[in-house]
């Protein structure tokens, strides 16, 4: 199976780089799921789509959680179904 390719904002992308951020929250569905996002895949993060800043890793751990909160709806406009995955960057890239 091929790297999984998730863009991300810059300040998530510097989280993840600076280790304060280890869980992507997606809303689950077909893109984001128990299968697309299998524990022990490997992941590619891009700081937006761009090729300059890009870290790899792999998938930790896989939840589907109902979200609620103020910072989800402000993205998705509605309470939903996230796809909360854990990642953990490798280290060889930093």
């Amino acid at each position: 199976m091929t790297s999984l390719f998730i863009p991300l904002k810059t300040e998530y992308y510097d989280a993840f780089c600076d280790g304060s951020k280890t869980v992507e929250y997606r809303k689950h569905g077909k893109r984001w799921n128990e299968q697309t996002c299998r524990v022990g895949r490997r992941v590619t993060l891009s700081k937006g789509y761009g090729k300059k800043h890009r870290r790899t890793g792999v998938i930790v751990s896989f939840q589907r959680r109902w979200m609620r909160s103020k910072d989800w709806i402000a993205c998705y406009g509605e309470p939903g179904t996230a796809a909360c995955i854990g990642i953990r960057l490798d280290e060889a890239n930093q």
